[in-house]
């Protein structure tokens, strides 16, 4: 296992793209091992070969469609009306929008890019720091894969067979937990005046349309959760429900996505979807080397030091995944250490969506700091900003969503208590 964590580290430190340098760092581990590398394609092959993550593509092309039927704008004109007139009111926008955005994307990489070209580049105009414009963005973003549909959740349920419903349905707390710790540090830096006012108006006979749009787009996580719990159709079913019903409110509803638009999202979607099975399968090779090379024996070790105590074991724990997810992608990172945390977090009485909620959150704010930060690169390409800038203002939004993340663990509630309600 040394072996192959030196080949991991090295790929990464000369920059070889993430899914490249799990696979070869698996296939070394294997022949550290002295197992045969015909098991690198039959591993490959099984990480992939999953009921489960036939959801992930319709909920990645839904996202797809509504964003190019013109929705992004609409919601943030929505957003940014609730807001008008409070100091600050445009960054409770930024955070509002990704909100009703993280219902259609579930993707933080996709929030940012498609929010960052609007708010990162027109805060500016309003009196913002650019800078400060670039963290809110990114910082909100990570709403996006926790709040339903989540395309994170699925590639979670994949690995540990829980239900993708309970998961989707656990997250919405959190997320909103998440969008508050937001709103609570824009207050904080409002105040006195500090940060400038929105004037936006909007026509009155806009404002119902905006509504009207604000509603179908919240339409879709609901229908995916009530249609899931009525027992219509699955939660993978609900997929294509959820590809369906974006082409219809896109199509005959908005009138602002054409042929081509579709298209075009058909292969975006597409591309996205290979990167994801790429990484998830290469990482599948290095979780059955760790498997074979006895890592469960140290987990359990880890483990025996919090015997009785599982908060302090998911403090501890949270610690861990905030380091790997600062150069590990979440995908990868899921399928990589979960499987070996289900039997230890188990006998320790840790609520199963509760571990899910910590684990998926922590992860996801790898995407916002160095170095695989990728949002905070996207940002920065938009913002055409160094990274250390906008780190530094990210700080204060970054150690509040940690504080989210603390609460879970010791509110473990706040994470089951939807969930068990709607069962």
């Amino acid at each position: 296992m040394i072996v192959m964590a030196v080949v991991f580290v090295l790929m990464l430190l000369i920059g070889v793209p993430i899914v490249f340098a799990l696979g070869i760092a698996g296939a070394f581990g294997l022949w550290a091992l002295d197992l045969s590398l015909i098991t690198v394609p039959t591993r490959l092959f099984t990480g992939m070969d999953n009921f489960v993550l036939l959801a992930a593509p319709f909920y990645i092309l839904a996202g797809e469609i509504m964003n190019r039927g013109g929705i992004t704008s609409r919601l943030i004109r929505l957003a940014g009306l609730l807001t008008r007139g409070v100091p600050g009111a445009t960054a409770y926008a930024n955070v509002s929008s990704s909100v009703l955005f993280a219902g259609i994307s579930g993707a933080a990489v996709a929030d940012t890019a498609a929010l960052g070209q609007i708010f990162i580049k027109g805060m500016p105009e309003e009196g913002y720091d650019k800078h400060y414009a670039a963290a809110v963005t990114i910082a909100s973003s990570i709403i996006g894969p926790i709040i339903p549909p989540s395309v994170i959740m699925i590639i979670y349920a994949s690995v540990t067979r829980q239900s993708v419903i309970d998961l989707f349905v656990a997250g919405i707390v959190p997320g909103l937990m998440m969008a508050g710790a937001m709103w609570a540090v824009i207050w904080f830096q409002a105040r006195g005046g500090r940060l400038p006012r929105s004037d936006a108006r909007v026509s009155r006979g806009e404002l119902g349309t905006l509504v009207r749009d604000g509603l179908l787009v919240m339409g879709l996580p609901a229908l995916i959760v009530f249609g899931t719990l009525s027992g219509v159709f699955t939660a993978t079913e609900a997929g294509g429900v959820a590809v369906l019903y974006a082409l219809a409110i896109s199509y005959f509803v908005f009138r602002s996505i054409d042929l081509p638009s579709i298209w075009n999202a058909l292969k975006r979607s597409a591309r996205i979807t290979a990167t994801i099975y790429l990484i998830i399968a290469a990482a599948t090779v290095m979780s059955y080397v760790l498997t074979v090379g006895g890592i469960a024996t140290w987990v359990n070790a880890f483990a025996e030091f919090f015997q009785g105590s599982p908060v302090l074991f998911l403090l501890a724990l949270m610690a861990i995944l905030l380091l790997v997810g600062t150069f590990l992608e979440p995908g990868a990172a899921i399928v990589l250490i979960v499987p070996m945390l289900m039997p230890a977090t188990m006998s320790m009485g840790v609520d199963p969506l509760q571990l899910a909620m910590v684990v998926i959150l922590t992860l996801t704010l790898g995407l916002i700091t160095p170095p695989v930060g990728v949002c905070l690169f996207v940002a920065c390409r938009i913002a055409e900003s160094p990274v250390l800038p906008i780190l530094r203002a990210v700080l204060p939004f970054l150690l509040a969503e940690i504080a989210v993340v603390i609460l879970l663990i010791l509110v473990p509630e706040l994470s089951s208590f939807l969930p068990g309600l709607l069962r």
